[in-house]
């Protein structure tokens, strides 16, 4: 008879954890094995990480370390595991989610079910209407910064599981593989981009920020996603305390509030007088800060509202640049550049058109002139007579205002822009 396992780790489950890989799909790691070259061997492959974790012999192989840069300025590390190493913490994450998910705190909306970061935008929508002053508080380099052993208390507190405890701890020690191929061992810290990643930085800072805001502030409200995190504060003199004690809780905690980018912000209306070095913050690709809005009788007033941030909108524009519609393109047609653009468009308008929609709407406007520019790249007719190329796009879309997504939305060509 074969050698019974320690671990008792159902093959199934292996299954189903490649299913939900191949789904996220993702870039090789430090193998280079892609998920098409890994799916060519897929029954051994898949047996190979049941068999090595079933048996307690599962090491992960170094994370590639790869620089995206960052809309602010500098770059953000992230940390590619294999294929392989993608499915085994899959595996367990899979099984230490529904353990520790019941757990969490109502007002943590990063990376859980049925939670997403428009339903953290609009809770903070309305509490900065119900509360005057904001903490937007920033953790510095918060995934390079956890503690290995507090994070590991914290899984032990909700399993008992030794192989799901066992790998977590290998996979918070892996090393990070640089471009040139050094390796560089971590002592602290959990990667961006490990699929296990932000469920252990969820369970870390339920326990250093949530449960504890929840005992020492029960009445201050607060929205985290992730590390993004607002407080909402009666007072200036109140907002100022309760960062204080974050910043002492948070030293407690191996972490350390951002000095320049944690800001205290007054959310400035019309019923609220008086002003304030600081009258707005971004949070989740929004900026919050006092617009003009009209009432149900058509009213105009000032209030304390967000909508798409600078950033978001120039990421936006240079997307639409990126797609080089009149030099690359120009030898297709509408109906192949719909294709291209309609699924990015959409995710926009549903994201950044949920709050104050017009301003997104105005971005969008970018990519009617994209078009026009195509247009006149296209036919010579159009050359140099940007108005007479905005008007034929303009009458395309009167007749088939379905072909373009910001079409349907009502966006509109109009001459001259």
């Amino acid at each position: 008879m074969p050698k019974a396992k320690p671990f008792a780790i159902p093959k199934q489950l292996v299954l189903d954890a490649y299913q939900r890989v191949k789904a996220n799909r993702g870039a090789a790691g430090v193998d280079g094995e892609s998920l098409a070259a890994f799916e060519t061997d897929l029954k051994n492959n898949l047996y190979k990480v049941w068999n090595r974790m079933s048996s307690g012999s599962y090491f992960p192989p170094p994370v590639r370390l790869v620089e995206i840069p960052k809309a602010s300025g500098g770059t953000r590390p992230l940390g590619i595991p294999t294929v392989a190493d993608r499915v085994a913490q899959t595996v367990v994450t899979r099984v230490l989610e529904p353990l520790v998910e019941p757990h969490f705190h109502p007002d943590s909306y990063g990376y859980r079910p049925g939670r997403s970061a428009l339903d953290a935008v609009g809770m903070a929508r309305q509490r900065c209407w119900e509360a005057d002053w904001v903490i937007d508080l920033d953790i510095k380099a918060f995934f390079d910064s956890i503690p290995h052993a507090l994070v590991e208390r914290a899984v032990a507190h909700h399993t008992t599981l030794p192989w799901v405890r066992l790998y977590i701890a290998r996979w918070l020690r892996a090393p990070v593989q640089r471009p040139d191929g050094t390796l560089e061992q971590r002592t602290q810290g959990t990667p961006q981009g490990g699929v296990a990643s932000p469920l252990l930085a969820n369970l870390f800072l339920h326990y250093a920020f949530d449960a504890w805001m929840q005992r020492q502030f029960p009445r201050i409200r607060f929205e985290r996603y992730a590390d993004d995190i607002l407080v909402h504060c009666r007072s200036e003199q109140e907002a100022q305390a309760v960062l204080a004690a974050i910043r002492g809780r948070f030293q407690q905690c191996g972490l350390e509030v951002h000095s320049t980018k944690t800001r205290i912000v007054y959310c400035k209306d019309d019923d609220r007088p008086g002003g304030s070095a600081s009258t707005q913050f971004d949070f989740l690709g929004y900026t919050f800060r006092p617009r003009l809005a009209k009432n149900r009788w058509g009213k105009c007033f000032v209030s304390f509202l967000p909508a798409i941030s600078t950033q978001a909108a120039t990421a936006i524009r240079q997307t639409i640049r990126e797609w080089r519609m009149a030099s690359t393109r120009n030898n297709q047609s509408l109906e192949d550049l719909a294709r291209l653009v309609n699924p990015v468009v959409r995710g926009w308008m549903n994201y950044y058109g949920r709050y104050y929609r017009s301003r997104v709407v105005q971005i969008l406007r970018h990519l009617n002139e994209a078009l026009a520019e195509w247009a006149r790249w296209k036919y010579t007719r159009f050359r140099r007579r940007e108005r007479a190329s905005m008007h034929w796009l303009g009458r395309i879309a009167r007749r088939d205002p379905h072909l373009f997504a910001l079409w349907d939305l009502g966006v509109r060509p109009e001459a001259g822009g």
